[in-house]
């Protein structure tokens, strides 16, 4: 029976680094956890131990660190200066994904006026990337993950077949309430501002999700990763993971009173779990874009 390595990455996962600009009197915070993974000829650590071709995890820790020393600007491109900077630098290192999640924090407004160096955080919201470079090319994947929205009207969910295990009601009337988590990739990596494409995609999602009447969270999928492509020529596809967070109605009958639709009871499990993608039918082939990523 022959046996062989099969492919394979190495990294330091999440890295913490905050930067501070301190320049002016009005200061810009980054907050970012940032993971990096190697790959190449990596064979000798593997099947003798040898170290040799083995760049270590804390050397990739402290490469993060030392590369925010000079700013850190959109998370793409700081993502594709340190993954250019492994596959430049060492010969036997042929491909690095480097992923970055952003936590934003918001100024405090004070008297109304927004504190120079005062901030709350913003929750569970992030911003992130996964950049990949390998021989030369590279491979945008942006997203956004905990946004959560809800609409309290402008949603059905009926006609869905029935046997003996189905004790679900039908509604015309129902909340739909989900933590979006989108990835779309992008279709070249570079001429693309990152901040100004970030911005759209994320209103083209929220304002989808508020004006598109629901017939199934599906539809919502489809109708937000189909505004996103027609609002953005530069991304190619649309991964979407839409957890439904349900609302049901609470049975005040005991107590004599009447639910008209406003009091629910908000479960965080089991849940819903709808899932889906949305490309161009010209769109290239993937590549590494998403190796080793979660499929949603």
């Amino acid at each position: 029976m022959g046996i062989s390595l099969g492919p394979n990455q190495y990294g330091k996962a999440e890295v913490r680094l905050v930067t501070v600009d301190r320049q002016g009197p009005v200061h810009h915070l980054k907050d970012l956890t940032v993971s990096t993974s190697l790959r190449g000829r990596l064979e000798r650590t593997h099947l003798t131990g040898d170290n040799a071709d083995v760049v270590a995890t804390d050397t990739q820790k402290n490469t993060v660190y030392a590369f925010a020393k000079d700013g850190v600007g959109e998370i793409e491109d700081f993502a594709l200066r340190l993954a250019t900077h492994f596959t430049g630098s060492f010969e036997h290192i042929t491909g690095a994904r480097i992923l970055i999640s952003e936590h934003g924090w918001n100024r405090i407004a004070v008297g109304g006026t927004p504190h120079d160096h005062a901030f709350s955080r913003a929750g569970d919201e992030e911003r992130t990337t996964a950049v990949t470079v390998h021989d030369g090319k590279a491979w945008i994947v942006s997203g956004i993950t905990g946004l959560t929205v809800l609409k309290s009207t402008g949603s059905e969910f009926h006609g869905f077949p029935r046997d003996e295990y189905t004790t679900l009601a039908e509604t015309e009337d129902r909340i739909l309430a989900t933590a979006v988590t989108a990835r779309w990739r992008y279709g070249r990596a570079d001429g693309i501002n990152w901040s100004e494409s970030y911005d759209a995609i994320r209103r083209a999602l929220l304002e989808t999700f508020a004006t598109k009447h629901s017939l199934s969270l599906q539809q919502t999928l489809y109708a937000m990763g189909e505004a996103v492509l027609e609002a953005r020529p530069e991304v190619a596809e649309v991964r979407l993971s839409l957890p439904n967070k349900h609302h049901f109605l609470v049975d005040l009958s005991p107590f004599g009173l009447a639910n008209e639709n406003e009091v629910f009871y908000a479960a965080d499990r089991p849940y819903g779990l709808i899932e889906g993608t949305v490309i161009r039918d010209d769109a290239e082939d993937s590549g590494l874009a998403w190796y080793s990523l979660p499929e949603f």
